[in-house]
């Protein structure tokens, strides 16, 4: 059986009224609220974070890919590049890795292998 239950959110900004948005969730997981709020920040710390970097790093909110399956499929790809060039030990952020990788050949084959890039 599972049960609904609702999460409120609250966004503050400086200087602007606070804004406030309530989430309902489904599930058949019987835990207390602080565990099941600690799944919730976990869940959209990932999500938060992935979409970020795909929008910041690969500018995916401006992709005007629309034919067949060309989105789903670029939208895989992005999603690999993502995960091979977090596996690097170069420092930076990801959009700082992926135009080494543009500029530096040997970079390049050492994402695309998963060898760990230095």
């Amino acid at each position: 059986m599972s049960a609904r239950w609702r999460w409120w959110r609250e966004r503050r900004v400086k200087g602007q009224k606070n804004e406030g948005t309530g989430h309902y969730y489904l599930t058949s997981l019987r835990v207390g609220a602080a565990e099941r709020a600690g799944y919730i920040r976990n869940h959209w710390g990932i999500e938060n974070g992935l979409h970020w970097v795909l929008d910041v790093a690969f500018k995916e909110d401006d992709s005007r890919a629309r034919t067949g399956h060309a989105a789903a499929n670029l939208g895989l790809l992005r999603r690999v590049a993502v995960s091979l060039l977090k596996r690097t030990k170069v420092k930076g952020s990801i959009k700082t890795r992926r135009m080494k990788a543009g500029w530096d050949d040997n970079y390049l084959l050492q994402v695309v292998q998963g060898i760990t890039a230095q």
